[in-house]
This record gives C-alpha cells, sequence and structure tokens, in this order.
C-alpha cells in the first residue's frame, strides 16, 4: 500500500497557508503549515515529506535559506518558492540555487495544481541516472561513452531531470544537443507526456506565431478550422527550442511573454489559455554575443539560459569513438548481412581525427564508409580522412571546377562541394528544403542562401 503524499507549507501569511493546505487536501494530499524557518526546520525532523512550497520572504530567513537546508538534510525532496508578483530576479536566482519550480503571488490555481503533481511525479534519483547514461527502452536516445567529460554531462543531465527550471543546452553542430533535452525529459516527472522538438531556423517568419501559439478558425486566410500550436502539443510535457538564436527579435518578444505569464494566446483569439510546459532550449551559437550584439534579447537569454548544459565536442571524447563507432556500424549496417569492423589503423586514424562535425560527422563518414567498402573489414582510405580533417580524394582525382575542368580555383571548387552536397539532400528528401537542411546540420534559412547563391532553383 503506497503512503499518502505529505507537502510541507512554509509562509507567513495565514490567508495563502490555509489556501494552499485546503487547495492539497481537495488533491488527495497530506499538507502541514508553517510560518518560518525555525519552524520548517523542526517539521523536517519530524516526518518526510514528497515536497516543499515556501514563500521567499519569511521572518527569519527566506526561501533559498530553507532550500539550501533541505538540499544538505532532505536531498530528495523538490523545493518549490513562492516568489512576489513580478519579482523575475527571485525566480530565477531560486532556479539556479535548485529549485524545482517557482510560483508568482497571487497564487493561481491553475498553475499550482499541475506543479505539485509534476513534484508528486517526480522519479527517484536512480530512475533520472538510468535515463541519463542509456538505460532506457529500444529506440529510445542514448549518451554513449565513458570519458570524463561524457560522464560529466550524465550526471548534469541527471540533476536536471529533477527540477522544472528552463535549460539552455551549448555545443558545437552534432553534439547530441536533442538527445541530451530529450534524456532530460525522459528521467524527469514530465516523462510520460509529449516531448515537443521544434527547429526555430525552419520555420518561416511570417508563420511563427500561428505555429507557436496556434490560431483560430478564420483568423487568417486559410485558416478552416482551429488549430493547436507548439505550446499546446508540449502541454504538460516538453518543449525543445532548437537553434533558438534563430528567433527574430519580434517573435522573441511573445516567446518571452508565453515563458513568463504560462498562457498563450492563438491568432485571432480574444483570451490566453494556461500552459503547462518545460522549456528546453539549443543554439551552437553564442547567444552572449548575440545579446551583446542587439540580435538576442537580454530578457529572453536570462529566462532561456537559468541553468546551463554543455555538451562536449567529440574531439574531448577521444576515448569513447571506438564504442561510438561501434554503435553507429551496428545501426547502419544491414541487418542480416556480416557487419564489418574497423581495422586498428582505420580506429588510429579515427581517434587522431578531430571531428568539426562531431557525432553527426562520425555518423555520416561511416555510413559513406560501409557504402564504399566491398570487404568485410573498413579500412583508413575508406574513411577518407586527413589529419587535418578534409577528405582524402582518391590519387587518380583531381580538383574539378563548377564545369568539371581540372585545377580549378580553390572558391570555386568549394562551390562546387557545396552545390554537390546540397543536391544529394534534396535529391534524398525529395526536395523537402526542411528535411534537406537537417541532414546537412545547417538551419532552414542558411540553405535558403545558399541555394541563392548557388543559383540552385527551388522546385
Amino acid at each position: 500500500m503506497s503512503h499518502r503524499k505529505a507537502v510541507l507549507i512554509v509562509d507567513d501569511e495565514a490567508d495563502i497557508r490555509e489556501l494552499l493546505v485546503l487547495t492539497l487536501s481537495r488533491m488527495g494530499v497530506d499538507a502541514d503549515a508553517t510560518a518560518s524557518v525555525k519552524e520548517a526546520e523542526q517539521a523536517l525532523k519530524e516526518r518526510p515529506y514528497d515536497l516543499c512550497l515556501t514563500d521567499m520572504r519569511l521572518p527569519d530567513g527566506d526561501g533559498i535559506a530553507i532550500l539550501r537546508h533541505i538540499s544538505e538534510h532532505y536531498g530528495n525532496t523538490p523545493v518549490a518558492v513562492i516568489t512576489a508578483f513580478g519579482s523575475t530576479e527571485n525566480a530565477v536566482a531560486a532556479l539556479k540555487a535548485g529549485a524545482f519550480d517557482y510560483l508568482a503571488k497571487p497564487i493561481k490555481l491553475e498553475q499550482l495544481r499541475p506543479l505539485v503533481m509534476s513534484a508528486l511525479k517526480l522519479p527517484r534519483p536512480v530512475q533520472a541516472r538510468r535515463a541519463s547514461i542509456g538505460e532506457v527502452p529500444a529506440g529510445a536516445p542514448r549518451l554513449l561513452g565513458e570519458s570524463p567529460a561524457i560522464q560529466r554531462a550524465r550526471e548534469m543531465i541527471a540533476k536536471l531531470a529533477r527540477s522544472q527550471a528552463p535549460v539552455y543546452i551549448t555545443g558545437e553542430s552534432g553534439t547530441g544537443k536533442e538527445v541530451a533535452a530529450r534524456l532530460i525529459h525522459m528521467g524527469s516527472s514530465r516523462a510520460d507526456a509529449p516531448f515537443v522538438a521544434v527547429n526555430c531556423g525552419a520555420i518561416p517568419e511570417n508563420l511563427m506565431e500561428s505555429e507557436f501559439f496556434g490560431y483560430k478558425k478564420g483568423a487568417f486566410t486559410g485558416a478552416a478550422d482551429d488549430r493547436d500550436g507548439f505550446f499546446h502539443a508540449a502541454n504538460g510535457g516538453t518543449l525543445f527550442l532548437d537553434e533558438v538564436a534563430d528567433l527574430p527579435l519580434a517573435m522573441q518578444v511573445k516567446l518571452l511573454r508565453a515563458i513568463q505569464e504560462r498562457r498563450v494566446r492563438k491568432v485571432g483569439a480574444t483570451l490566453e489559455e494556461p500552459v503547462d510546459v518545460r522549456i528546453i532550449s539549443a543554439t551552437h551559437q553564442k547567444l552572449a554575443a548575440l545579446v551583446a550584439a542587439g540580435k538576442f534579447r537580454q530578457d529572453l537569454f536570462y529566462r532561456l539560459n537559468v541553468i546551463e548544459l554543455a555538451m562536449p565536442p567529440l574531439r574531448d571524447c577521444r576515448a569513447d569513438i571506438p564504442a561510438l563507432a561501434e554503435a553507429v556500424i551496428a545501426r547502419l549496417a544491414p541487418a542480416g548481412a556480416p557487419r564489418p569492423k574497423l581495422t586498428p589503423e582505420a580506429l588510429e586514424a579515427l581517434s587522431r581525427y578531430d571531428f568539426p562535425g562531431n557525432i553527426r560527422e562520425l555518423e555520416n563518414i561511416l555510413e559513406r564508409a560501409l557504402a564504399l567498402s566491398s570487404a568485410e573489414q573498413i579500412g583508413v582510405d575508406d574513411l577518407r580522412l586527413t589529419p587535418a580533417g578534409a577528405e582524402v580524394l582518391p590519387e587518380d582525382e583531381t580538383l574539378p571546377g563548377p564545369g568539371g575542368e581540372a585545377g580549378a580555383p580553390l572558391p570555386e571548387y568549394l562551390d562546387s562541394l557545396e552545390r554537390k552536397a546540397i543536391l544529394e539532400a534534396l535529391a534524398k528528401t525529395e526536395f523537402n528544403r526542411t528535411a534537406a537542411a537537417k541532414l546537412l546540420g545547417i538551419t532552414f534559412r542558411q540553405l535558403r542562401y545558399r541555394m541563392q547563391r548557388l543559383g540552385i532553383k527551388e522546385e
């Protein structure tokens, strides 16, 4: 028989304590109410709690003091803080200190209830740890490797899974930022709710508001029915904003309001709707530099960058390359066919390679090697690598220009390679530019610019 959940309330305002106790009781949760840090510490000694709700301002201290006390002595108990209206700085400070989430006064029951339910469903630390190391269902994302950098990333993912704080994932292209975001979601209390990934660079600017917030029937030409946006689709779960640096400034303002208010208004609607969404964002660009250049709003940056998770480049995890390569080959090799193996020389070459494209580049290199190799082994020549990171051309090949002439100038040769890569990606995706951009590891806008520069016509 499972024990009845218990919540500790710490607030010096009697009416707020009464409101919280009554609401929690109706949810089938035991609630003990205290009015000071000293009373809270005594209550914590007398019984275990599944959640602590504490005001930031107390007669003998503050909510951060209770947060630190619980973190030190009762590490598995999540803490949510109650902040004054408009006190964004206090909320962010509490989240950075390890708070599970926050509520702003006046307390809205539509926000209180999902917060409490999320906290009470929070998996135990061992579950979050299992998700972070890849002990997940077949087909789910995994973070492979045992290098110190990967182990640190795993430990951070396990901690972040036990919080509702916004997470900002940094790292070069191809380092597994979306994998990290999915693992945070899978190890959290939101694991059973949707995980919605959005490539912010792939959405045309004039469609962004309707894509994010949805629209009402008749809101504009072509709006034949009501439609939910990304926030509605992720309600109760996690919204992952990939390449968030590509958001135009006008959309940044609307996104900031949605995050602060936890409410969205569909295009064409008159009323806002509450949403319960955890935001995880990522980009390979330097957001701080974009803020300094006036290309990204500082207030939005501070709301997204509450806790930062840095994904290491593959060159910092060289010891993991053999295991990663084996896993990639096992995934790419045809079912039932003999699985090719890398020769010792090929493994050595991979271990020396700098991988500017990181894990995504490793996958592309091995996919090409599997296609080129006719033997049961993959050798150095099949990889086409050089220590500097460029592809090796066979000895009988010369540098072709756009028209195929040998000995072409370097800019023309590079343009020909870029044109070939884009055309191949477009062919593979049946000229779906969004999918082609993802395949190439660039944004939709970057692909559109390159196509215009190279004279590649849209179909």
